[in-house]
């Protein structure tokens, strides 16, 4: 199992358990422990949740502990899970909605303990959840997608069907049909966000069959999508940062959707004994500091308008981002 441990004692985490519940003590420096279920360096999803974690060590002085590289498989999550609670932490974190029934599980079995699944959809007596909508900035990189395609298709591409993701595509999907009815959607889940050769056969594929606006929701397996559109000329749409800042030769806008503000929000409320269990809590465009749609110098100004204009309309709540779809996925290549 690989594991990348930060400075914590354990021994003084597990004194601490013995001493008293983590629910009943307040600690001056609370412990936290995380799991990953993927590399912390993934340049995505994996890795702005582990910023969001060093973040509350540096801003709120909370001791870190984590667990990476787990294959998002139940069993193998609540087994890294439990271990992480074994040692009687105030707070374990689970970073990813691939979490959900593995943390319901160990965190019935450990009712002293706090647990959070950031991305998540489930709740208990010691259980929140805490979501960053990564879907509102997804449907906005639809109408983006549909302002600018040439050829009337886009694509988009992910790796293992989690609920956030699929919310995100569904929002995708339904971007695109509110920019442009008329613009074909090609879309693919490929079973691996990390394998960077088989997301560069994907989006060949995909280029072949017309896209030339493609929005990537990978981690690791991001630069193959990149090396395709480099080598092509054809536009990526990234997610989680941003990634015109990286690349505004590639990527013509970016869903900006910092999962690691709500890893960091989760330890804040512990740290400052606001957490509360059995909620789920959300941060969309209201906060776009987690949540916004970057763009490429490239993109006019009428389109930018737009894009404005629909943003404005889901955060006055005039707009509602649908996060379900139904259709016809591209195949792997």
């Amino acid at each position: 199992m690989p594991r990348h441990i930060c400075p914590i004692p354990r021994r003084s985490l597990l004194l601490g358990a013995l001493a008293l519940p983590a629910l009943a003590r307040a600690a001056a420096s609370p412990t936290v422990a995380a799991l990953f279920a993927g590399r912390i360096d993934d340049g995505g999803f994996m890795q702005a949740g582990f910023q969001g974690l060093t973040s509350a060590r540096e801003r709120l002085g909370v001791r870190i502990s984590l667990t990476q590289g787990i294959r998002p498989e139940a069993p193998l999550l609540a087994a890294a899970l439990r271990e992480l609670a074994t040692a009687g932490p105030d707070l374990v974190v689970a970073h990813g909605g691939q979490n959900n029934a593995a943390a319901a599980e160990v965190a019935a079995a450990f009712p002293g303990l706090r647990f959070v699944v950031t991305q998540g959809q489930v709740t208990g007596t010691n259980l929140s959840s805490y979501e960053v909508l990564q879907e509102h900035s997804a449907f906005l990189a639809g109408v983006l997608a549909a302002l600018t395609t040439r050829t009337g298709v886009v694509g988009h591409m992910s790796g293992i069907r989690v609920t956030p993701g699929l919310k995100g595509r569904a929002a995708y999907a339904h971007g695109v049909r509110h920019g442009n009815p008329a613009v074909r959607l090609l879309t693919n889940f490929s079973g691996n966000q990390d394998d960077n050769a088989l997301s560069n056969r994907n989006a060949l594929a995909m280029m072949a069959a017309g896209a030339d606006v493609v929005f990537t929701m990978l981690n690791a397996g991001r630069d193959g999508v990149t090396e395709a559109c480099r080598s092509q000329g054809r536009w990526q749409i990234g997610n989680v940062r941003d990634w015109v800042a990286v690349d505004p030769a590639v990527f013509l806008g970016s869903a900006v959707a910092d999962s690691g503000l709500a890893l960091f929000n989760a330890v804040r409320d512990v740290a400052e004994d606001r957490f509360v269990p059995g909620t789920i809590r959300q941060i969309g465009l209201e906060q776009p500091d987690a949540v916004r749609l970057t763009l490429a110098p490239q993109v006019p100004p009428a389109i930018r308008a737009r894009l404005d204009a629909v943003a404005a309309e889901i955060v006055a709540k005039r707009l509602e981002v649908p996060t379900e779809w139904s259709g016809k996925e591209f195949p792997n290549a």
